[in-house]
């Protein structure tokens, strides 16, 4: 007995130093103020969404409510000219978006952003939407496509029947250039890998005609795949070069930086990598904003490009 706690004591003191290197290894990397406006500064978040039936616990209203201002200063730390958001939902047991806490905070926070890839809830699935600076942008197009067999299907489920997952987009003219870009946002399943290589595809086959004709688009979000995988190498075989980041995006809502980003940013050559990437790993008032860190990168597009 007197071995094994002596065993268990190692252990949970290995751990212990384990979890707190973790926590060491990624400090806070905020963007700078983004005052160049010939550059475009492109962000993604995964926000988490929000039970808006439960007044309490985790991800609840009331929880909702305890870190609505970390992440309002998050949104303004990023200051950038498009944010492509993922699980921006407040979920009610229905597919019903009429009620988004999290999108109505933020563009009542910031007057100057508008939000794209979004509309009436029955025709436009609008949890993943990009808010975008308005005094630097204009909106041209938007849509979507699900990550299904039957892709143009509003809310139809995956591949392999689990939850609705799909893509939202927009296109973009930038007014200091007159240029013209895509954002494609996508979330990918956490849980299957079958889902995840077939939405790539998928993402693959939507964009292609883009890429062949050569629009600048960038493909930003949560893919839960890392650098080196077979998913991010499918889509680099497309034509999207991929920022390079550092360290942890996901963190358990913890402050635990435990593997390599699986939220990304890539564009297509059109458009080349100024500055950054940045991840801002950051609580405010002790409270993280969500279980993702957001990240960031600069970009000019290249002349000739649209």
């Amino acid at each position: 007995m007197r071995t094994h706690s002596v065993w268990g004591h190692a252990l949970l003191a290995v751990l212990t130093c384990s979890v707190l290197a973790a926590c060491q290894s990624a400090p806070p990397n905020a963007p700078p103020p983004h005052t160049d406006r010939s550059a475009l500064r492109v962000a993604t978040w995964n926000i988490h969404y929000i039970w808006l039936n439960r007044d309490s616990g985790r991800w609840s209203r009331g929880h909702w409510d305890a870190r609505k201002d970390a992440a309002l200063a998050a949104f303004k730390a990023l200051d950038a000219d498009v944010v492509a958001f993922q699980e921006m939902e407040s979920f009610g047991g229905s597919d019903d978006d009429s009620v988004n806490l999290a999108r109505s905070a933020l563009l009542a926070a910031n007057p100057g952003y508008a939000a794209a890839a979004v509309g009436d809830w029955r025709r436009f699935p609008s949890t993943q939407p990009l808010l975008y600076r308005t005094d630097r942008l204009t909106l041209l197009d938007q849509g979507w496509f699900f990550f299904s067999d039957t892709p143009d299907r509003i809310y139809s489920r995956s591949f392999d029947g689990g939850y609705p997952a799909f893509a939202s987009w927009a296109a973009f003219e930038q007014h200091s250039t007159q240029q013209r870009f895509r954002v494609v946002n996508v979330h990918y399943d956490f849980s299957s890998r079958h889902n995840r290589r077939a939405s790539t595809a998928l993402t693959v086959e939507r964009t292609r005609s883009w890429v062949q004709q050569g629009d600048t688009v960038f493909l930003v979000g949560d893919l839960n795949a890392r650098l080196g995988s077979d998913v991010v190498a499918t889509l680099r075989d497309a034509g999207f070069r991929f920022a390079d980041i550092a360290g942890s995006t996901y963190h358990f809502n913890l402050g635990l930086n435990l593997f390599g980003a699986i939220d990304h940013i890539a564009a297509t050559p059109g458009a080349t990598l100024e500055h950054g990437p940045w991840v801002l790993r950051q609580r405010w008032d002790g409270v993280w904003p969500s279980d993702h860190y957001p990240i960031a990168a600069d970009y000019a597009l290249n002349a000739g490009a649209d």
